[in-house]
Formats: structure tokens, sequence, C-alpha cells
């Protein structure tokens, strides 16, 4: 059995060398790790295989299968990633803010690691290699703990990561991937606070919830999607079309993808028949409100339920509102603080909603999927932020630092 308490010990003293490492240090590392995991891209694709047999013998959903697989392609797009990270700015030193005191001293804050960061997911191996970098890049150490069903493929990709440590004469440490895939061993790691200083569960709202209530280490929590399209009465019904196929029949599977729709009353006669034509080719299921359901073959009524819904799959709930409050009422009610959309032409409408809506990312006539580190300019993502503490929407770099003050002196005592 994997002994996390010294692994975590062993996590904690890698962490402040690699805290040491210059930028070009780190970023020599990450492109050696990029073409390690293509190199062997054989090996970790025959490695995620056995995941992926395992994975349907378990029973587990086309939208778990999805997030598992790995193709040359998905492994080539792993190494992409973390190339994409080596380009950008390293947060760590930078003093930011310097001003001068009436005394003379100077004050000033500097970027410096977390620490010993722990991220728990689920059939996601793309995190394995993806946080890893993430984090050697901001100064930190990671312990990753993925779920059973891609344990194969995380080992794989550890193996990779490991080997161009240990050639560059960096502790390996700084990179822990637990083999052990019992309950039992997340419960230990959550109760590490000495040595681990944030944890940052990715996975479903059970995997989110246990971590939360269970962790006596600061969590940020990567909370389910339930993403809001809100079609106003002035908006571009064409504009409003594409964002929702986009928006829903993209990637279901993806946090960031629509879950449901809201129409508003005055265009919904006009709008409801272009977006039965729109879903009917990706067989859309919809949950329906009494006034929609006549237009929808094979729609089901939505329940309470359904508005509260990650569905992950090519499934959505849509409804009717009479007005602008109404929406924002209802996103209110049912927002996971993920990702919002507002589709409209009129500039006033689309500020309100702005300013009504608290959620991670809102969005003004572009497509949900557009939540997503890459896309926002920050580079790979360690995950979507849906805790307002200490950081919220998607975690590049910067969120895997924090601030310490610097004094700069000249012999001033204080009076």
């Amino acid at each position: 059995m994997f002994d996390i308490v010294k692994g975590a010990e062993l996590a904690k003293q890698a962490a402040l060398v690699v805290a040491q490492l210059s930028s070009d240090e780190k970023n020599a590392v990450l492109l050696k790790m990029a073409d390690a995991i293509v190199d062997n891209c054989a090996e970790i694709i025959t490695e995620n295989a056995k995941d992926i047999v395992a994975g349907k013998e378990k029973g587990l959903t086309s939208a778990m299968l999805d997030r598992l697989l790995l193709t040359e392609q998905a492994v080539s797009d792993i190494a992409n990633a973390i190339r994409e990270i080596v380009r950008l700015d390293d947060p760590i030193g930078h003093i930011n803010n310097l001003t001068l005191r009436p005394n003379g001293i100077q004050v000033g804050k500097m970027r410096i690691p977390l620490g010993v960061i722990a991220m728990i997911y689920e059939a996601r191996p793309n995190v394995t290699a993806e946080s890893a970098a993430l984090c050697l890049k901001s100064g930190n150490a990671v312990i990753l703990r993925g779920g059973s069903e891609a344990i194969h493929s995380n080992l794989a990709l550890a193996k990779c990561l490991h080997q161009v440590l240990e050639q560059a004469n960096i502790d390996k440490n700084c990179i822990t991937v637990i083999p052990d895939t019992s309950r039992s061993v997340i419960e230990l790691l959550l109760q590490q606070r000495q040595s681990i200083d944030l944890v940052i569960p990715r996975g479903g709202e059970g995997l989110i919830r246990y971590v939360t209530e269970h962790s006596q280490i600061p969590v940020i929590q990567h909370f389910k999607g339930v993403c809001h399209l809100f079609i106003d009465k002035y908006a571009d019904l064409n504009k409003a079309i594409n964002i929702l196929v986009n928006g829903k029949t993209q990637r279901p599977s993806a946090c960031n993808a629509l879950e449901t729709v809201l129409v508003h009353a005055d265009v919904a006669k006009e709008l409801l028949p272009k977006m039965v034509l729109a879903l009917q080719p990706a067989h859309v299921k919809v949950h329906a409100c009494s006034q929609i359901l006549p237009y929808f073959d094979n729609a089901e009524l939505a329940t309470e339920e359904d508005f509260h819904a990650e569905y992950l799959a090519q499934e959505i709930a849509i409804k009717v509102v009479d007005g602008f409050q109404q929406a924002i009422s209802h996103i209110q009610t049912y927002s996971s603080d993920h990702t919002e959309v507002i589709v409209t032409q009129d500039i006033t409408r689309s500020q309100r909603f702005i300013r009504s809506i608290n959620s991670s990312v809102v969005m003004v006539n572009a497509s949900s999927r557009f939540s997503d580190g890459g896309q926002l300019g920050l580079g790979s993502e360690i995950g979507i932020s849906t805790s307002k503490l200490h950081a919220y929407g998607p975690m590049g770099l910067t969120a895997l630092t924090t601030e310490k003050f610097v004094v700069l002196g000249d012999g001033q005592v204080r009076t």
C-alpha cells in the first residue's frame, strides 16, 4: 500500500527545490517531458486501452469513456499543452505594486508558489500531465490521485515525467502519482494538512462533495457545470442557434457544455421551430416546459431536477421565460456558478446581465465552449473554480501562486 504520509512529506521537501528553479530550468524540463510523452505514445495508448476495456466492463457512461480515451492525436494534444505552458510567462518572483512609504521603505508583493497541491480527479488522463506541468512551472509540487478507471494511463504518463526529472537531477517527488486507487487513500490524503497546502478535486458531484466535506486542507471546488444560455428578445436568432448548437453538441461531456436554455417569450414562436431543426442532427433529448412540449417530438416535461442537472450528454432542458428578470432569477436559482451566456443585440441588457450574474464566467454572444483556460488566454488550466476563494473561474499559472509582502529599507526603525 502506498504510504501517503511519507509521500506528502517527500512532496513538501521537493517543493522547496522546485520553488528555487529558474524559469529556464523549468521550461527545459517541461519541453523534455512533452517530447517524452510523444516518444512513448504507443506505450501510453496500450496502457490506456486497458483502462477503456475495464471501463466498458464497469459500465462507465459514454461521457466518462470519452474523457478517458487517448488516441495518437490526444497524446499529441497533451504534449502540445505542455509546450504551451512553456510559452507562458513565469509568474514566480515578480514584485508588483512597489510603492515608496513616507519613511523611505519600499513595499511590494512578490508572487510565490503555494507549496504542495493535491489533485483528486476522475477519468481524465490529460489532467495528470497538464496539472503536473502547470504545478512545476508555477514552482509547486503536486500529488496526483486519479481514479481507478484511468490508473494504467496515469502511471504510463507518470513514468515519462519521472524519467525526465531523474535525467535532470530534480527530485521526482515533486510529481507524485498515487498508484493506490482505494478510497482510504483519499481519506488519509485529506488529513495531511502539515504537508499539503491546497486540494483541487475534479470530477463528479459526489467526488467534489466528499472532498469538500472531509478535507482538513483548503479546497478549491471544480463543481459541476450547469451552464445556461439565455436567448433574449433582442437576440440575433441566427447567432443564437449557432451558439446553442456549438455549446450543446460539440462536446457534451465537457463541463462547459450547455445544459439549460431559456427563451424569451417574445421570440419563442419564431425561434423554437429553428431550435427543433438545429438539434435534430445530434439527436438531442429535450426536457421542456409545457409551452415548448408541442414543438419537440418525444420531448419530456421538465422537472425541478432537470434544471439542476449536468447531463454531460446530448440532452438539454429548455424553458420559456416571460422576461429578462425571470431569466436572471432562474439562473441565480439553478446556477452552479460555472458559465452563463446571453444572446442579445441590446448593449444595456447585456451589461445588466453581466452585472446581475456572478458566475465565474459570463459571456455575451459567444459559445459557452470558450469557458476554458486555453481559449481565454491562460494556457492549460488546472480546473475551473466555482469557489470564490482563492481563485474563481479557469485556473492558470497565476492561480497556483500567492503573494508575500517584500519590504526594502535602508536601516529604518519604527518610532
